[in-house]
């Protein structure tokens, strides 16, 4: 992770006050990541370090919100939104992981890699979008009702799949890297031939947890037969969640397979999804993204 902490100069979208916030939210996580690799460093150490960084993430966000305004950025509010979800939901739930189980070193990796992967996903897209360089992902967000409706049917499915307790991290995950993790894609089709792709990401320690608890016996590593019932629960999820939605009739699963970090991070970067979770369980993330074509 130190090497991906490292500035480049293609994160600068050409306004100094803001490249120069960027430049050092970089420098403050690469400390944080040094904090966190030396063992003689107590909890303490990270919990001052993470407490600096959200501060200043949050001022650096105001600002940036005021010079779109200044400058009149037509995708101000879907900006504004993305900062929202960061700062009201992201941050606040990744301190509560970490003060929950006392700057674990888990806790601290979800920290660090949703931390620096959103940061890093939101420059070289969202930010750069502002003065024109690209052009902005989240063009269509489902935010207030669908996301609402899709939110709670997914909470209620995975708590009833997992049995265990679930909560909502982000509502704009941009596939940012919280763990060795299994990847699933299902892609659904109608009879129209439209098609649906899901990605389920699945933190390793929660597999192991759900399949271990399943068999009632402990498991500390990944085979072949925990990845088929892994790969048996995600379709499962999606046969209850349609229920919600009645479409267990109308889509047929088409093919599932699971895909590596370097694969799915190249999805995350080429295509657009129009809805993005990550869950927290308690024993480990899961993210789950939906494309609709």
């Amino acid at each position: 992770m130190s090497k991906e902490t490292e500035w480049s100069k293609q994160f600068n979208i050409g306004v100094d006050s803001i490249d120069n916030a960027h430049r050092k939210l970089f420098s403050i996580v690469r400390k944080l990541v040094h904090l966190s690799q030396d063992e003689n460093n107590g909890p303490w150490a990270c919990a001052e370090g993470i407490k600096y960084f959200k501060n200043y993430a949050i001022e650096h966000f105001a600002n940036e919100e005021a010079y779109m305004q200044l400058t009149g950025y037509k995708g101000y509010e879907i900006h504004k939104r993305l900062h929202d979800d960061m700062r009201c939901k992201t941050l606040p739930a990744l301190e509560k992981d970490l003060t929950e189980s006392d700057y674990s070193p888990e806790s601290i990796q979800h920290f660090l890699g949703i931390c620096l992967g959103w940061l890093t996903y939101h420059i070289l897209i969202e930010d750069r979008a502002i003065t024109g360089k690209v052009s902005n992902r989240w063009k269509t967000d489902h935010a207030g009702a669908d996301m609402d409706v899709l939110k709670h049917a997914l909470t209620d499915t995975l708590q009833e799949v997992f049995r265990l307790p679930v909560e909502v991290i982000s509502e704009h995950y941009s596939g940012e890297d919280f763990g060795t993790s299994m990847i699933i894609r299902l892609t659904y089709c109608l009879a129209s031939e439209k098609k649906r792709q899901i990605f389920m990401v699945l933190e390793e320690s929660l597999v192991l947890r759900i399949v271990g608890s399943m068999l009632g016996m402990p498991l500390t590593k990944m085979d072949k037969l925990v990845m088929n019932v892994v790969k048996e629960l995600s379709i499962r999820i999606l046969e209850r969640l349609g229920m919600y939605y009645h479409l267990s009739s109308q889509y047929q699963l088409e093919s599932s397979h699971f895909m590596t970090p370097e694969q799915y991070r190249k999805t995350v970067y080429l295509e657009v999804f129009d809805y993005s979770l990550l869950f927290n369980t308690g024993h480990g993330y899961f993210a789950f993204c939906v494309k609709l074509e």
